[in-house]
């Protein structure tokens, strides 16, 4: 492995992204605010705490799922493969697929978080010495244009963690086309998704006993306090998450329990007693409506996995 780490292109937020994005959100009739700012250094710990919890079953199904199924999932990969990881966070599932690939000719993490980021190359760079990692900070709900050297060899995509779920269906539809931008031509990709099930059990996962999810949610309100001269009073909102039927997906939100002012940047913003700020969806499929999705964005759905409860979903998808 080069010692030299390149990292692909970025296309970081600007630094006043979140200010605009806080601000055009909390000036809507119906509060809102993008779930992609959960994760500065304190959001991201948060959510690996999550991703332990027993009630937040997707990671442990997951994984479950991955380390049956890897050699399967991998069969046919050349030593000229590049992995390339959508939002990979701390990149604990992708070593089930790394230790499959002991040619793989670079793997190149993608994440807006550049803690996450950093964490993970040490880690891995300890665990795999001749693996020639190229991570970027990025968006990855944007195009990402890979270097030279990585885009003229065949490319495997991976997308665990139900992620896609974050994105409305024209979103997601949306983001599946820029990935199948990225991995073209004759690429494939790894996705999970998180299936449709009992009511209770999806509540329960986003919403645990130990209070973990309600901080995870409450610290992006602390952010906008620490990055953006806020003055939330993190005691006088509580967090909820429901699941909306209609719309098949689990709503995330921010109550407030009284009338109150909050200033942000030096605009004032009011909240009625019980008013919400919405601050994530998690939508829920079937395998056949997520197919329909991979469908509409060009992909051409393949095998399937799933847990033996049907609770989770893992996808390959091919580019036609």
């Amino acid at each position: 492995m080069s010692e030299a780490t390149e990292r692909l292109a970025t296309s970081l937020p600007r630094v006043d992204d979140f200010a605009v994005s806080v601000l055009e959100g909390l000036s809507r009739r119906r509060k809102s605010l993008p779930c992609r700012f959960f994760y500065d250094a304190t959001g991201s710990a948060l959510f690996e705490e999550i991703t332990r919890l027993p009630e937040y079953y997707p990671t442990r199904v997951e994984i479950g799922i991955l380390e049956a199924n890897a050699t399967q999932m991998l069969k046919g990969k050349s030593e000229e493969t590049v992995l390339v990881e959508f939002g990979s966070g701390s990149s604990i599932k992708t070593e089930i697929l790394l230790r499959e690939l002991p040619e793989l000719y670079a793997y190149a993490p993608v994440d807006i978080s550049e803690s996450a980021l950093s964490d993970a190359r040490k880690r891995l760079t300890v665990r795999f010495p001749r693996l020639n990692i190229q991570p970027a900070a990025a968006d990855f709900s944007h195009p990402i244009e890979l270097p030279i050297e990585l885009a003229k060899r065949p490319r495997l995509g991976f997308f665990p963690g139900s992620t896609i779920g974050n994105f409305g269906p024209a979103e997601a539809t949306q983001l599946l086309r820029a990935m199948r931008g990225t991995l073209s031509p004759s690429g494939r990709l790894i996705i999970g998704v998180d299936l449709k099930k009992d009511v209770r059990q999806l509540v329960q996962a986003y919403n645990d006993a130990n209070g973990v999810t309600a901080a995870f949610n409450l610290n992006l309100l602390a952010r906008i306090n620490r990055e953006l001269d806020g003055t939330f009073d993190l005691n006088n909102f509580r967090h909820a998450a429901i699941y909306e039927p209609f719309e098949g997906r689990i709503e995330m939100h921010l109550i407030s329990s009284s009338d109150q002012d909050v200033w942000v940047k030096g605009r004032r913003f009011r909240f009625r007693a019980g008013e919400t700020i919405h601050t994530e969806n998690a939508y829920k499929y079937t395998i056949e409506e997520f197919h329909l999705m991979a469908q509409s964005a060009g992909w051409a759905p393949q095998r399937v996995w799933t847990d033996e409860a049907n609770l989770f979903s893992v996808h390959e998808l091919l580019t036609p």
